[in-house]
Order: structure tokens, then sequence, then C-alpha cells
């Protein structure tokens, strides 16, 4: 099993089919925030598998600080959500929100997502470890690297060492983006660990025209993987759309990504 302190062997390679992370290479992740329908979740993952990205991101169920918020379509996106997979021959990372709705989701996702809210969720983290798929864990909002580390620990002991750290922004007392992007971070988790490392730069500023300067600096950072919210029509989004970016945006951030990329001698994974 992969430790958290680094060991002298580099970043530990998490395979997701004839994916990876940790090899070198840069895997661009894109979607919704959260499926709204078949129509919806067919249309953003052809956008953005043109656009350039070689992995979807979608949530199936969603925590929302409100309960009148969106909560995600649930059970009743399972079919079509596979078909979708199916038909664009993407893998897919989405959120797990209970340790009840594992089994489930195992049939349809190729990695398992734990939002910031719930990187504190102890029970949630070690049924996790006894799963065979990768897990995306992001940082708690007031986490400390430290108690981050700990957190994907407790997937780690339980015996699933596939563990993916995602940077998504920290809260601090700026007002100007809606969080911190803490890219200092992502510098030292590549230094003094095994994880792979990935940058979420849409959380981590909710503002669409900061989420290309600071993937660009993601990548200089070291990041394994981008995770970016994208939308057919962002403004009619039903969770995030302040921060959803459409598919020309995401396009440039591909594009440019991969110059930065390329300057620093690193490849940009396709499909």
């Amino acid at each position: 099993m992969a430790s958290p302190q680094k060991s002298g062997f580099g970043t530990h390679v998490v395979k997701v089919g004839k994916h990876t992370f940790g090899a070198g290479r840069l895997t661009l992740i894109a979607g919704p925030c959260s499926i709204e329908s078949r129509e919806h979740f067919l249309e953003t993952a052809e956008g953005v598998k043109a656009a350039g990205a070689s992995f979807l991101r979608g949530g199936v169920y969603k925590m929302r600080t409100s309960p009148e918020s969106f909560q995600g379509v649930g059970p009743a996106g399972f079919s079509y959500v596979a078909e979708v997979k199916k038909q664009v021959g993407m893998p897919l990372v989405s959120e797990v929100t209970d340790p009840r709705q594992i089994s489930d989701l195992a049939n349809i996702v190729d990695m398992f997502q734990v939002g910031s809210r719930n990187m504190y969720n102890y029970e949630l983290l070690r049924e996790l470890g006894a799963t065979r798929k990768p897990v995306l864990l992001k940082r708690g909002f007031s986490a400390t690297v430290d108690e981050w580390l700990k957190a994907a620990d407790y997937v780690i002991k339980g015996g699933n060492d596939d563990v993916l750290l995602c940077e998504r922004g920290i809260r601090t007392f700026e007002s100007k983006t809606r969080n911190t992007l803490d890219l200092g971070t992502v510098a030292w988790l590549k230094a003094h660990t095994q994880f792979p490392v990935v940058v979420d730069p849409s959380h981590g500023t909710g503002r669409p025209e900061l989420i290309l300067p600071m993937s660009l600096a993601a990548v200089g950072a070291g990041a394994d993987a981008l995770i970016i919210e994208v939308h057919p029509r962002p403004s009619e989004a039903l969770s995030d759309a302040d921060q959803a970016l459409n598919f020309e945006q995401f396009e440039k951030i591909a594009r440019d990504v991969r110059k930065v990329a390329h300057a620093l001698g690193r490849e940009v994974e396709s499909l």
C-alpha cells in the first residue's frame, strides 16, 4: 500500500482502465457539478470530450448547504449515466455522500469522489477502504494538510491504496474568491508524499475568469490532473451556476494547459 510519506519511489500510480494518474501525464476531468437529466449529461459529456477532456465528472448525489437546493438525480439517473458513459467512451468520477450509496454507485462509477464536507466522515472513508475503486478525496474547506493526510489514511488502512488528493480551496478571510486555492500545498504534496494530486480551480475560485489562470498555475505546481465544472448553458445549471464554464471556455483551457504542460516536458492524456 502507498504510504502518505514519500519513500523515494515517486508518486503512487493510480490506474483507471487505460488511464493513469501519477505517471507524469496530465489528465483533464470535466463535466457538470450535478447531472440533471440524460439529455443534459449526454450533451455535456460529448461537449467536454470534443474540447479535450479524457475523464468525466458529474454528481449523481450532491451535498448542498441548503436543503432546498438541488440534491442530484439519485437512483433515477443510474441507468442513463451508464448509457452515456458507454456512448462517449469515458470513465466517470462521481461523489458518494453516504456509505449506503457505495454498492449501487460502484456499478456506474470508475472513481469515487469524497466531497469537502465528507472529508471527516470516517465511517464513509472506512467503507471506501474496503472497495477496489480509486477514491478522489477532496480537502475539507477548513482542513490542515495533516488532517487531510490522516483522512486519506482511513481509506488506505481499509485496504485501498488508490487515493488521489484533490485541492479545492480552503476558507480564509478573503472574499474576492469563493475559496483560496492553496497551490503551495499542491507543490508540498508532490515533494513530500506519494499521492497523485488533483486541482479543482472551479471550487477553488468560484469565478469563471480565474479558472484558466489557476489551471495553468496548477500545472506549474505539479498537479497530476485538473477537475473542472462545465455546463452547456452555465446560467441554467441547477448547482454552482456561477462557476461553471461553457464548452468554448473549457476548450481554451484545454489548449492553453497543453502548451504549459509541453513546455514543462509533460503530456496531456487523451482518450
